[in-house]
């Protein structure tokens, strides 16, 4: 049938003139044909491609925001949580530096009570043995200005005075009336 269109419409078409502007009427019809069954192929095969194509793009960006949006909460969160650490870590840290200067203070003060006592205790022995010693050597001088006393005496009234509990009593009496007349 249509072949017979296509010779019907060719022999009519040589009938009348042949207008170079206007296709014949057998190749429109044909066009026509060939047009709507690649439509309807298009309409069947690759416009579910592209509607596939396009949700699945749909689909991948609004999983990539809502991805995005889950990583910004997620980065937001984290960010909230070290800011609270840093500030926890900032206030420890004044706690810690507060607790040494305390401590500091109270270890100088120990220090220095401790550097106190010990001088006391140098000076308190440095005093004993100061006292000890003038001791000592008032002792030793007594005893040879006793014996000079005595030569002395000896001297004087001519005689020897070897009497030691003589000598003893005498220069401790000559000694206190020396202390007595110099107070």
């Amino acid at each position: 049938m249509f072949t017979t269109l296509v010779f019907a419409a060719a022999e009519n078409a040589e009938e009348e003139e042949l207008n170079p502007l206007i296709p014949h009427t057998a190749e429109i019809i044909i066009g026509l044909v060939f047009f709507l069954i690649l439509l309807a192929l298009i309409w069947k095969v690759v416009v579910p491609l592209f509607e596939k194509a396009y949700a699945d793009r749909t689909a991948a960006i609004e999983g990539g925001i809502e991805e995005a949006q889950a990583a910004q909460k997620e980065a937001k969160a984290a960010l909230d949580k070290y800011t609270e650490q840093l500030a926890g870590a900032r206030q420890e840290a004044s706690a810690i530096r507060e607790e040494a200067k305390e401590q500091g203070a109270q270890i100088i003060a120990e220090l220095r009570a401790q550097a106190q006592a010990e001088a006391e205790r140098i000076t308190t022995t440095a005093h004993a043995q100061v006292e000890a010693e003038r001791a000592q050597v008032l002792a030793q001088i007594k005893g040879e200005v006793g014996s000079m006393a005595t030569a002395l005496a000896g001297r004087i009234v001519g005689e020897v005075l070897d009497d030691n509990a003589a000598q003893q009593r005498t220069v401790e009496r000559f000694i206190a009336e020396l202390e007595e007349s110099a107070n």
